[in-house]
């Protein structure tokens, strides 16, 4: 599996007893600290190219910092962040006050980032901070998101007469909302000025009375894509807003001495000791608020439609911990038992199977189990049908049936770390993985071996069919628990660009093997002329690129694309089936990028944009080739 960079990572923390509370009962007034980093290191999966804190005191007097924030770069930087931070406390002279001490407040929140778009740097990692004298307006923000219709929000901000810093969804986002929390301050100020004259009375009662719930639907009423975002002001007031399709997943918990907001449940619950049902799944469009006070509130931001949660979670994203998550990836193994056995002649007995490590092994559990149960079919068979008394030998052959599993790939953790950081990278990379000698017959033993997805087929090409083929398998089988991905995403994971799918070159070369060369071109012609829409109006007519074909067609395709050309094995590729998708996670149906079924009208207008400009860009290489090769006379 070549490493998809997909949604970040999200933690948000708000104590609800004085500090001087943790430090009694807990031992130590980092108790919220504390809990944010393991809340991170948790989730590192999600997020290895930065990571950002953030911290808001309620208690902080005039001349003091009220908001603490800081941010790192690279796959170390969660242990950066609080090792710097430790420091900082270190150097506090004792006897300081809580409110003094750097990090020590209310509220905490956590961000880990992998880049969706491309860009990269300290300024585009959360949390991004918009600060004001008046703690109110202040506001400080971090997500899980891809917003598909950046254009139209950032004229929206533009036509409100603000100047937008960067090109970039969350920036555009923190000063949407600070734009209409700037209303609402202001709106607050003027009901108060008349009743009270004393500044610091005014503004505690503007803080009581922000109605937050009342900012996010007026900011994010004209929001496309999938998003979590959280968010905290200078007042401590604290939030967390999912989208309405429920793309991207939050979890929450609360008791009377904290609440707690992260991406994944088995994160909350390894962090707070808790069981499955005590951590709740925020619902689509739905926020969870902390106010000032301490009162906790669920509100319906915006109406709940096309709920479609990605699928790709339940896949790859998520740590395989979850209870639900650990069942659903068995189900996807278990489904796959019956176009495996048409893919090695029903021969079980001279099959091995294995998996890809990591992600891959818990769909191999529920393979292997597939195949047992398989196996004590047959065998039952066998005894029943008998029509003589078995002899001990044939009862001894029946019983003694087995599939065969072994570890046969390893992956050199080290090894790929270096290549990464080499230019000769694509000449090592066929050692990324390592393998078992002697796990299999040679020339006699088909080879099974499982991963979660196929997305561009490098590292099978370049790595594992290479590798595999060492062993001198008969048949070589991969087998994806997901099915074949031909759409890019646009809600948060990093596959953008048409040409990077296998499956979406595989139907290209058929087309054009198969002399359909037109429905490449018809394909663009309508995409093109419905690129200067609105994106209500835009249709998936990608689609019609794999129309004429099955799945098996394409996936045999892939097979012959994938294989290098001095491999002896025969080589297989077999795919879940979108029906077995569903089926294995019944709760999970966010599939656009296998089936093309965007659940937002952005999500129609970046496929349409992908396909457009894969086919302009191929066109120009074309043309620039045949000026070099075939200069005019």
């Amino acid at each position: 599996m070549e490493q998809i960079k997909h949604e970040c990572g999200i933690a948000l923390i708000r104590l609800l007893k004085p500090i001087e509370y943790y430090k009694e009962k807990y031992g130590a007034w980092q108790y919220g600290l504390n809990k944010l980093y393991l809340l991170m290191e948790k989730q590192h999966n999600r997020g290895q190219e930065g990571a950002g804190i953030g911290c808001v005191s309620m208690n902080t007097r005039p001349g003091e910092e009220y908001i603490s924030r800081e941010r790192a770069l690279g796959s170390g930087a969660i242990r950066e962040l609080f090792q710097k931070v430790h420091r900082q406390i270190k150097n506090t002279a004792p006897g300081t006050p809580y409110e003094n001490i750097p990090f020590c407040g209310e509220v905490y929140m956590g961000h880990l980032r992998y880049s969706t778009t491309g860009r990269s740097g300290i300024a585009y990692v959360h949390p991004f901070l918009r600060r004001n004298n008046f703690r109110s307006r202040s506001l400080m923000l971090c997500g899980n998101f891809n917003l598909t219709n950046v254009d139209e929000i950032f004229k929206q901000l533009i036509n409100q007469g603000q100047h937008p810093r960067l090109y970039s969804d969350t920036l555009l986002m923190l000063e949407m909302m600070g734009h209409y929390l700037d209303e609402e301050v202001q709106h607050l100020y003027e009901l108060f000025k008349s009743k009270y004259d004393d500044g610091e009375t005014r503004n505690k009662k503007i803080a009581e009375n922000i109605d937050i719930a009342h900012i996010l639907r007026h900011s994010s009423q004209n929001w496309d894509g999938g998003y979590v975002i959280c968010g905290v002001t200078g007042n401590t007031d604290m939030f967390a807003l999912r989208d309405p399709n429920g793309i991207r997943p939050a979890f929450y918990y609360h008791d009377d001495e904290i609440a707690v907001v992260a991406s994944e449940r088995p994160v909350i619950q390894t962090v707070m000791n808790l069981k499955t049902e005590e951590v709740h799944e925020l619902m689509p469009g739905q926020a969870f608020l902390v106010k000032q006070n301490g009162e906790k509130v669920l509100e319906q931001i915006q109406e709940a439609k096309n709920i479609a949660p990605c699928s790709f979670e339940r896949i790859y994203f998520s740590r395989g911990s979850d209870r639900d998550i650990y069942q659903e990836r068995k189900m996807l193994g278990r489904q796959l038992l019956e176009p495996i056995l048409k893919a090695i002649d029903n021969d079980l007995e001279n099959t091995v199977f294995s998996f890809i490590p990591n992600t891959a092994e818990v769909a191999f559990f529920g393979m292997m189990e597939g195949f047992e149960r398989y196996l004590d079919e047959q065998k039952k068979r066998l005894i029943k049908n008998h029509t003589n008394k078995l002899s001990e030998a044939d009862l001894e052959r029946i019983l003694s049936m087995k599939i065969r599993q072994e570890k046969v790939a390893l992956k050199d953790i080290k090894l790929r770390t270096f290549i990464t950081e080499d230019d000769s990278r694509d000449d090592l990379a066929a050692h990324v993985y390592d393998i078992t000698y002697g796990s299999i017959i040679a020339g006699k033993d088909n080879l099974v071996v499982i991963d979660d997805s196929i997305v561009r087929g490098t590292t099978l090409k370049q790595s594992i069919i290479k590798i595999l083929d060492r062993l001198e398998p008969r048949k070589i089988v991969i087998v994806s628990s997901s099915p074949q991905i031909r759409y890019p995403d646009c809600y948060g994971i990093d596959m953008n660009r048409m040409d990077e799918f296998v499956a979406f070159r595989a139907a290209v070369a058929l087309l054009e093997e198969r002399g359909m060369q037109h429905i490449i071109d018809e394909t663009y012609e309508k995409c093109k002329a419905r690129l200067s829409l609105p994106k209500e109006k835009v249709v998936n007519y990608v689609k019609d690129i794999y129309r004429p074909f099955t799945a098996e067609e394409i996936a045999g395709k892939i097979a012959r694309i994938l294989t290098p050309e001095s491999t002896k094995a025969d080589v297989h590729i077999v795919y879940q089936s979108l029906e077995g998708l569903h089926k294995a996670c019944p709760n999970h149906g966010g599939d656009w990028y296998f089936s093309g079924n965007y659940p937002t009208p952005g999500g129609n207008k970046i496929v349409t944009r992908a396909f457009v400009n894969y086919y302009e860009q191929k066109k120009n290489f074309f043309r620039t080739f045949a000026a070099v090769y075939n200069p005019p006379k």
